[in-house]
């Protein structure tokens, strides 16, 4: 019987699988593609080529650190050590990833003044075509890590619409965004990189091709900004709404004279909640009455209850 009361705690999303696969296959992708720019940024002297090449390659890294994120979460769901399964890896490796994007963006910048001072003579036909090239394989990497989503807009509209997902709860796969965001990031470079290029071959504005550079740093860090933000709130158990947690604490005080002392609200999944509740009261039921109270709010996973019979006066005024 024993059985009927055990549950397990992986709680990895369905799509779990699938963003693993496609997540290696874009690094496949990113690395052929970064080998590319890199040579030819040095050949033909164009500083945003060669500052999206370098790009590139660290973002094979950093995807590397979320396909791994990935495998590991997968292979070690059912581990016991883990107290509430293994989701939390992905959410860190979307922390970590999002570090090196942050660190991507300052080298970008650094390079970039020192060609203000230094500008190079670029051979801007070949160099167009090499950062269109790397435009078209960004793009459809971008497409690949957003197809379980069903939404496939441009770069730069997908960018924003998969934050807004994740951040309202549509997956809350952190780990996925930040993968996004590196190959988008990637994308926004190339186009920076176009234009830089195509003003300087046309109009003989060579300084454009280190400014697009520094344009590009700055949108990549703000990026980056927005995506440690959101995964430490996670891995800190910061990221529920606090108007949450007071509605699941209406529900339990708005019968008899309920009070709740400690209420402790955290996500160990991309649409799961753990709860603890501590509450005191004159007329003590069993943990189960309470439950059924919290029942229909949000998907509760794990919910412990603890009742504490209140001495003295009325612990609250019924309402």
């Amino acid at each position: 019987m024993l059985h009927v009361w055990e549950h397990d705690h992986n709680y990895l999303s369905a799509d779990h699988s699938r963003a693993e696969r496609n997540t290696w296959r874009v690094i496949a992708l990113t690395a052929v593609m970064m080998v590319v720019e890199i040579a030819a940024g040095t050949m033909l002297g164009s500083m945003a080529l060669l500052a999206d090449g370098w790009h590139m390659a660290s973002h094979v890294s950093a995807l590397g650190i979320s396909a791994f994120a990935y495998a590991y979460a997968r292979r070690h769901a059912g581990n016991t050590r883990y107290s509430f399964g293994t989701w939390k890896v992905g959410v860190l490796g979307g922390f970590s990833s999002a570090v090196v994007l942050g660190l991507i963006a300052a080298l970008i910048a650094w390079e970039s003044v020192g060609r203000f001072r230094e500008p190079l003579t670029i051979d801007f036909d070949d160099a167009i075509l090499v950062a269109f090239i790397g435009l078209v394989v960004n793009l459809i990497s971008a497409w690949m890590l957003d197809m379980p989503h069903g939404d496939h807009g441009h770069a730069a509209d997908g960018a924003h619409e998969h934050a807004v997902r994740a951040k309202q709860g549509g997956h809350h796969d952190h780990n996925l965004r930040a993968a996004y965001l590196h190959v988008v990031a990637d994308a926004l470079t190339s186009v920076l990189a176009i234009a830089a290029l195509g003003t300087g071959k046309y109009l003989g504005w060579i300084w454009m091709d280190p400014l697009m550079g520094l344009v590009g740093a700055g949108i990549i860090a703000r990026w980056s900004y927005g995506l440690v933000r959101d995964s430490a709130r996670v891995l800190l158990d910061g990221d529920v709404e606090p108007e949450l947690a007071e509605r699941l604490r209406s529900r339990i005080e708005g019968h008899a004279d309920n009070r709740i002392v400690d209420l402790h609200l955290w996500r160990v999944g991309p649409q799961q909640l753990c709860v603890i509740v501590s509450l005191v009261t004159h007329e003590p039921l069993p943990p189960e009455h309470y439950k059924q109270l919290l029942e229909g709010e949000i998907d509760l996973s794990h919910v412990t209850i603890e009742v504490n019979r209140c001495p003295g006066e009325t612990c609250a005024t019924p309402q």
